[in-house]
């Protein structure tokens, strides 16, 4: 098949959102020439608890990325009830643009564990995955891991050209809890966002 446009797929709970994703999104959309890079919020995380709320996450990455017009917004995890599945948003999306190349862009976190999803043989068979470093892996696993995959699955996987991202949402949100700055961790909007609606505050005891 003879693809029209090439789309990037980043997903997340993005609570919050931070550089490191903008950053991850920026280098493949430019590496891989991609038209397009999608935002998809998870809806309900069967790997996850106690999520914030999907309209305060889907608000913030909305400001974090309304100001680079090669990115967009996917509310179609957000708007499917029940768990969210990255097959099952890749066969959604694949489905209603048949003619589009998907490419998955993930951290080197989530590659490591990406056999164990649900149905991983579809995600690696409908689309390239994009590997942006993450620390808590080594060049070396990271490598080992994708020789695995490939034999495994025959999955097209590429290392994003960029240095380890050290910014975690889950910092983010303790720094916030303990009264610390997050200026240069997240987006200007998204901070001022955070700050107004008193996100991720400690619960009073």
């Amino acid at each position: 098949m003879e693809y029209t446009k090439r789309v990037g797929m980043i997903g997340g709970t993005f609570s919050p959102i931070h550089l490191g994703h903008l950053l991850a999104a920026e280098t493949a959309q430019e590496m891989f020439h991609l038209d397009e890079v999608l935002f998809i919020p998870s809806g309900v995380s069967y790997l996850k608890s106690n999520v914030l709320d999907a309209k305060s996450r889907v608000d913030m990455t909305s400001l974090a990325i309304e100001d680079n017009h090669h990115f967009a917004l996917s509310t179609i995890e957000v708007d499917r009830k029940g768990n969210s599945y990255s097959y099952e948003t890749i066969v959604q999306l694949k489905t209603a643009h048949p003619t589009t190349e998907y490419y998955f862009i993930v951290g080197s976190d989530s590659l490591m564990m990406m056999e164990n999803w649900v149905c991983p043989e579809k995600i690696f068979g409908e689309t390239k995955i994009l590997v942006a470093p993450r620390q808590g892996c080594s060049e070396e696993q990271l490598l080992e891991k994708i020789t695995f995959l490939k034999e495994k699955f025959d999955a097209r996987i590429f290392v994003l050209p960029m240095n380890r991202i050290d910014i975690s949402s889950s910092e983010i949100r303790e720094k916030v809890a303990d009264g610390k700055s997050i200026r240069y961790l997240v987006h200007p909007q998204v901070m001022h966002y955070i700050e107004k609606h008193h996100l991720y505050q400690k619960e009073e005891s």
